[in-house]
């Protein structure tokens, strides 16, 4: 079986075009019953989508449970609302400021609610050109997870998307053979500081998937899934998605 997750960004535009959207999900999730789908749109419909009986999964949270920090959201108000899964790192918060240290707080907030993370790491353009791709991978997730190895040791599981920064959103995909032996390499440094057991390490492609190009993606040894930006708002794109994946 294959995860697919659907990360929404900052769309649709309306409340109405949510639920059109949800429903397609409920609808083509109960006929792919063997893709690990999991959906998450923005925090505004994450209430709208519980009622769609979808595994949910919100787009970032605070790393604090409760306070005086305006415009946050907190672990505790995701997890009340049916919330699993959290992503964590992603690259376009990245761009905005987000640190290694903030991502560290935010993967322990997760962890000591109960929740799921989905850590995000990936190179930019001209880090691969000047082949440091290894070396800044190794520090995203150093910084990031050795700070709460208490928490991960206990940890159900955890997922790690692979989304070079350069494929993002640009059309230009990693080539699937390269990740997924980058993603080998993600695996291998996470095992040498975590006493983690292989099976609870998804390991999750993402970085402008669409219908034309999963197949070679999921084929890879080493990837467990996808996390599909642009295309999951795309009805037909999202039908052909779920059905390769559903294949597997």
């Amino acid at each position: 079986m294959k995860t697919i997750i659907a990360n929404f960004k900052m769309n649709p535009s309306s409340a109405e075009e949510a639920k059109q959207l949800l429903e397609l999900y409920k609808q083509e999730g109960k006929k792919n019953q063997n893709v690990d789908l999991i959906v998450a749109p923005p925090f505004l419909y994450l209430s709208i989508a519980k009622q769609f009986n979808l595994e949910l999964a919100a787009q970032n949270c605070f790393y604090e449970d409760r306070g005086a920090f305006t415009g946050e959201i907190s672990p505790l108000m995701l997890k009340d609302l049916g919330v699993h899964y959290v992503i964590i790192g992603h690259s376009e918060r990245r761009q905005l400021g987000e640190t290694n240290e903030m991502i560290s707080k935010k993967i322990q907030a997760v962890l000591r609610n109960h929740l799921i993370p989905i850590l995000c790491v990936g190179e930019t353009q001209q880090e691969r050109k000047e082949g440091k791709t290894q070396e800044v991978l190794k520090i995203q997730l150093e910084q990031a997870l050795i700070p709460n190895k208490d928490y991960l040791l206990q940890a159900e599981k955890i997922f790690i998307a692979y989304e070079p920064v350069w494929a993002i959103g640009t059309g230009d995909f990693c080539d699937p053979r390269e990740a997924s032996e980058t993603m080998e390499f993600i695996k291998n440094v996470i095992v040498s500081h975590f006493d983690i057991r292989i099976s609870n390490l998804i390991m999750i492609y993402g970085g402008s998937v669409d219908s034309k190009n999963i197949d070679n993606f999921l084929k890879q040894v080493e990837i467990n899934g996808v996390l599909v930006g642009g295309a999951s708002i795309k009805k037909e794109e999202l039908v052909k998605i779920l059905a390769i994946a559903n294949s597997y």
